[in-house]
């Protein structure tokens, strides 16, 4: 059975369509659509159902993908294994979100650094979806994103950091036990947003009031926000790693209440499949040790 082929499928899939997968894999549509065709013949079965201009998986093209996941991957795995060299590299070219390179790597790179003393780190920064194409591109060996999934990539989850509303020093908010969803919407608000699937979350708390809320500033950068809030311009939903000082002085207060109960923010640490395992497994350990501590 042609690895190829395999990869094929798995790219069909991950993409939603032959023109996406030939994009991606650098063939034509075409040679795409040989690949699968001669997969099938090889598995007497029929992999793909055509719907318009979309593709479905039939009952034996779902039974079959795990797999094919688990074969691409191993031999993946295996071919780095084979090329990678025996020494650590010289350089590690680590990209990340703004929130990551501000709360996360000033704890990460001095440990990372006294472990790997002759290695020089370069870090840049960039939305998930630019640092997942850096890391396909071999422009960056690890990157620092939100929640991805990828036949070429490793991913392994750093840190789970909640999402509360956070109030300033002597704001009424505090101690109250009875607090609304109405009571929120009716102060001045300042809403910072990354684009991750849970902020959607914190948007729909206020679909059932009659009246949209009091939103003073919106802003994608958690520095800013916190700051707003600092200077009690509003109050604000952030992440808890962005407020850890300032909530331990006493100038910033989180708010719990039941609508915001396991809506967090994620940060997964990605690479190619098979390279650079050494270092995910050194920084998910130490994520483990500094990043989750209270």
């Amino acid at each position: 059975m042609n690895i190829e082929n395999m990869e094929a499928f798995v790219y069909v899939i991950h993409y939603g369509s032959f023109n996406k997968a030939a994009d991606a894999l650098f063939l034509s549509q075409p040679s795409v659509t040989a690949r699968i065709q001669t997969l099938e013949r090889e598995l007497d079965c029929k992999l793909f159902d055509r719907i318009g201009k979309h593709v479905q998986l039939t009952e034996e093209g779902k039974r079959f993908l795990p797999y094919a996941q688990q074969l691409l991957q191993t031999f993946q795995k295996g071919k780095q294994h084979v090329q990678q060299k025996k020494k650590l590299p010289d350089e590690l070219r680590i990209g990340c979100t703004v929130s990551v390179a501000n709360y996360m790597l000033p704890l990460l790179l001095p440990r990372m650094k006294r472990k790997y003393p002759h290695i020089h780190f370069k870090l840049q920064t960039g939305t998930t979806d630019d640092l997942v194409n850096r890391v396909l591109n071999k422009e960056i060996d690890i990157g620092f994103v939100r929640n991805v999934n990828h036949p070429n990539l490793k991913s392994v989850k750093l840190i789970e950091d909640p999402i509360r509303l956070h109030v300033y020093e002597g704001h009424p908010f505090i101690g109250d036990e009875n607090l609304t969803i109405g009571a929120i919407g009716r102060e001045p608000l300042v809403f910072f947003e990354c684009g991750a699937l849970d902020w959607l979350r914190v948007h729909r708390i206020f679909e059932s009031l009659d009246q949209p809320p009091l939103l003073e500033i919106q802003t994608d950068n958690s520095e800013t926000a916190k700051k707003l809030v600092l200077q009690k311009v509003g109050i604000c939903f952030l992440p808890g790693m962005c407020t850890r000082t300032e909530v331990a002085e006493g100038k910033l207060y989180p708010i719990e209440f039941p609508e915001t109960a396991g809506i967090s923010m994620q940060t997964h640490i990605i690479a190619l499949q098979g390279e650079h395992d050494e270092f995910l497994r050194t920084l998910s350990e130490f994520g483990r040790e500094l990043l989750n501590k209270p």
